[in-house]
């Protein structure tokens, strides 16, 4: 048992493991891993305001508060949400990380837009009257017709773990332990739809929906990470 934990000690210090809440690995350990910082997330939100972000201008949107460190973004009567006013964000070779609650209403709660190389692209959770999943867009086809569509039932006030990851060749997406996309991003032209083109480059939004955001980070993928999820698509 001593030389257990002494092994476990020396790995750890040797920053051979960040652990499944971490590195979103969920075949590590829990508990095992080295820190967020040391891992290399860093917070999208400051957890007290909306500072390093703006309302999306849509047109008719609601107002979004931040309650306890949540993100509460408002019934509007479409679109509602925020962009980020950051101009640092990576174009490749990173992950996104938050989870998201529909706290009301009927279609996506999360409307989250991303950087991919020039060009943006958002994940849809929950579009269309409430199922609909995917990506819009893929050669102008949105989330609800194209190669990433799905569909899930989704809980009122549940909260879902959500992760997006962006290399030179690849997206993926995940929604708690399932796989929601894994597309061959040099197959498409990527866009947004134009309803959206204010979130870019980064944003979450709702739609006619009270939306909830939490523990929303982002990290760089390291050469060898990338490396390995775009030689897993040869």
């Amino acid at each position: 048992m001593l030389l257990r934990c002494v092994i476990l000690i020396l790995l750890a210090a040797a920053g051979h493991w960040c652990s499944a809440d971490d590195s979103g690995n969920e075949n590590l350990p829990a508990g095992a891993g080295r820190s967020q910082a040391e891992c290399g997330w860093k917070p999208l939100f400051n957890g007290k305001d909306l500072t390093g972000w703006k309302i999306t201008s849509f047109g008719g949107e609601g107002p979004v508060t931040v309650e306890d460190g949540v993100i509460v973004i408002h019934e509007g009567v479409d679109l509602s949400g925020i962009t980020t006013t950051r101009t640092d964000l990576p174009l490749s070779r990173y992950e996104v990380e938050f989870e998201a609650q529909r706290a009301a209403g009927t279609d996506f709660f999360v409307g989250f837009t991303f950087p991919v190389g020039e060009d943006c692209c958002s994940l849809i959770l929950g579009g269309w009257g409430g199922g609909v999943c995917g990506l819009s867009s893929l050669d102008l086809a949105d989330a609800s017709e194209n190669e990433t569509t799905s569909y899930r039932d989704f809980e009122q006030g549940r909260w879902y773990r959500v992760r997006v990851r962006v290399t030179d060749r690849r997206i993926l997406a995940w929604l708690d332990q399932w796989t929601l996309v894994d597309v061959d991003r040099s197959r498409y032209d990527i866009d947004v739809r134009f309803e959206m083109l204010s979130s870019r480059p980064m944003g979450f939004a709702t739609y006619q929906t009270v939306g909830k955001i939490r523990n929303a980070r982002i990290r760089l993928l390291t050469d060898e990470e990338a490396a390995d999820v775009d030689d897993s698509a040869s």
